[in-house]
């Protein structure tokens, strides 16, 4: 169901896309072969399209009301591949769960969760498992396992190299880009925990995922893209076994991430950088505090 769902929602948006450029659309067969999807997925988008007023749709007239604005979007998050939402899920089992060392990880019960396949999910947890974070045990069980302060050390060098590329790029982007208005729906969340810090500041690090996905994304690097999962776990989950100042760290953590928002929006490659490699600092400090 997961898939199905996210199929309908990146094909929406990329039908948005085909809209903002003509007074009419095509038939439902073009649309089809245009987006790459099923003609029941095509009829779905058009009546989503007339109940939000874009289109007034009789027959094979499909008259374009009005521009789409981006609130019409489906956020970014939801219309990830179905690796992504495997990813996405397993982190936020891990961070509800809190992630110790010897957690014990059932694949069969985090494909339900997430209504995936369980040959999907398995291929995922090998991804972590070469880098020593995850080890297989029988009957489908994982073990989460603990990290060193050497391979914590090598992986701040590997992340400082990744995204201060990515950032470069990222301010190089054209303002049209919607990686821009994601953005903006960060930030406001960054905003709304802040104002709230006392009660929100646990939200924090799946905030802080999402925000550095969306940086290293914009490098175009399906390496660097790839490898920002184990990052994203060292730096997120290690964090949790050390619960001291929590509240404290993550408020501090999220000022600085609206100050590299507001540097990358800037699109001054050294000023990103410069609040990009504070913003770093920062984290690189907390995680080796974290480490007995």
């Amino acid at each position: 169901m997961a898939k199905q769902n996210t199929v309908f929602k990146d094909a929406y948006n990329r039908c948005l896309k085909v809209l903002a450029e003509t007074s009419s659309l095509p038939s439902e067969p073009e649309l089809g072969q245009v987006l790459g999807v099923s003609r029941t997925t095509v009829r779905a988008i058009l009546r989503r399209f007339e109940e939000a007023k874009l289109i007034t749709w009789d027959k094979r007239k499909k008259i374009v009301l009005r521009q789409p604005q981006p609130d019409d979007y489906f956020p970014t998050e939801e219309t990830d591949s179905l690796a992504e939402i495997i990813e996405r899920s397993f982190m936020r089992r891990i961070l509800a769960g809190g992630a110790e060392p010897g957690m014990q990880i059932n694949e069969l019960e985090l494909a339900r969760e997430i209504g995936a396949g369980t040959t999907s999910v398995r291929e995922f947890l090998i991804r972590f498992s070469r880098f020593g974070l995850i080890e297989k045990r029988p009957n489908s069980h994982w073990i989460l396992k603990g990290f060193t302060r050497e391979f914590a050390l090598e992986l701040t060098e590997v992340r400082e190299m990744f995204e201060l590329r990515s950032a470069a790029s990222f301010v190089a982007l054209p303002d049209s880009h919607p990686a821009w208005q994601e953005l903006n729906r960060i930030e406001a969340l960054h905003h709304e925990i802040l104002a709230d810090i006392d009660n929100r500041y646990k939200e924090f690090s799946e905030l802080d995922e999402r925000f550095h996905l969306l940086v290293h994304k914009s490098s175009s690097n399906r390496f660097i893209v790839d490898f920002y999962d184990i990052i994203s776990i060292v730096f997120h989950y290690h964090y949790q076994w050390n619960k001291t100042n929590a509240r404290q760290r993550n408020a501090r953590a999220l000022e600085e991430h609206l100050a590299y928002i507001e540097a990358l929006r800037s699109h001054d490659p050294k000023r990103a950088e410069e609040a990009c490699r504070r913003h770093l600092r920062s984290a690189r400090e907390t995680l080796l505090q974290s480490i007995p």
